[in-house]
């Protein structure tokens, strides 16, 4: 059996036991954790789907995550909508068009975050997918840092103080937020929606094209495929489910704040990118409870921790230059392969020898 039918072998077996570990952690594991370390573990997926996949390495996909937390924190808490609007004919200024309504559901407060996220990255990879390599990441970065400071401006985001109190709410008018499973467990069905969606885009078509990008795009335009066109799906699909990670985060801990959309908040994604395996499935999600578990269990030694996180980063860039997953899966294929190009073994004598004559 060749080393790519032992794993397809295997993937819904891990599948199925990481489920089963993930229903049953809450009764053991503080629930506030998973679901940070599920909230993180959409972010970086979403992220490494652009990394990993296209091959474009943003600076800027905190403000996707922090926009959605800002959007979904105000529906669910004010319900009311600030379109914004310039005046052409007077002093140019920006105005704020006020619509009000009532407090938004969770489910529908979720959409409207990712929907936000959504429409920031059309305009935001519009503008950055012209450019490649650093020039690329420079650019997302920049424009992430203007949505920052317009986050300080803009009214419904509440300065520094941030979005606060945000309520949980009734999921679909019936059940209960204030619950932690009942948090965690609606956490977990989107965090698994949303992988689905990874793995579908990964292995349809329109995946396989953006990895044919990623590793020769002269190659690709000459068989005629739009490049641009579809590094651009790519950015606004990776916008929009890390949007969604921000929306979760906000209801989960009832708060959206600067430090959401700050550019910490980027490097830490790509640091959880890395950790884990750039273009790998499952990686993500290991460098993100990684990083979770180094920040909520490490808290007490303060400043330290940013330290820890940096020893960790420099060890694994030096051991592990695939990632944790990445070097687990090299190491699996390297196994495979030596059993399959091991000699067969050889036929004794007693075997092989002639029958004596007469019989």
């Amino acid at each position: 059996m060749s080393a790519k039918s032992n794993g397809s072998a295997a993937t819904p077996v891990l599948y199925t036991v990481l489920l089963a570990v993930a229903i049953a952690a809450p009764f053991f594991v503080y629930p506030q954790f998973l679901m940070r370390g599920l909230c993180l573990a959409l972010f970086a997926s979403a992220f490494n789907l652009l990394l990993g996949y296209v091959g474009l390495l943003s600076f800027g996909h905190a403000a996707f995550f922090g926009f959605a937390a800002y959007v979904t924190g105000h529906l669910a808490k004010f319900g009311t909508v600030f379109l914004p609007y310039f005046t052409p004919f007077s002093t140019p200024r920006l105005h704020w068009l006020e619509i009000p309504m009532p407090p938004w559901t969770p489910e529908l407060a979720i959409l409207g975050g990712a929907f936000a996220a959504t429409l920031l990255g059309l305009i935001i990879g519009g503008i950055a997918i012209r450019r490649q390599g650093i020039y690329f990441a420079m650019v997302t970065l920049a424009l992430a840092q203007m949505l920052y400071f317009f986050c300080v401006q803009a009214p419904f985001t509440h300065g520094e103080d941030g979005i606060q109190a945000i309520p949980r709410g009734y999921l679909f008018g019936a059940i209960d937020m204030n619950n932690s499973l009942s948090m965690y467990y609606f956490v977990l069905a989107a965090f698994i929606l949303c992988f689905l969606i990874i793995q579908r885009t990964i292995h349809s078509p329109f995946g396989q094209t953006l990895k044919a990008i990623r590793e020769n795009e002269p190659r690709a335009i000459s068989l005629g495929y739009n490049a641009d066109r579809y590094k651009l799906l790519a950015f606004v699909i990776s916008a929009g489910l890390a949007g969604v990670a921000g929306s979760l985060f906000a209801l989960v801990f009832q708060i959206a704040t600067l430090n959401n959309v700050h550019w910490h908040t980027s490097g830490e994604v790509v640091l959880m990118t890395l950790l884990g395996g750039m273009g790998t499935v499952l990686g993500p999600m290991v460098g993100a409870f990684l990083v979770a578990g180094i920040q909520q269990y490490l808290a007490a030694f303060g400043a330290w921790v940013s330290i820890f996180q940096g020893i960790i980063f420099v060890a694994c860039v030096l051991l592990f230059r695939r990632g944790i997953v990445g070097e687990i899966q090299a190491f699996r294929r390297g196994g495979n392969k030596a059993e399959e190009e091991a000699p067969a073994p050889a036929v004794t004598s007693h075997s092989a020898a002639p029958s004596p004559a007469g019989e």
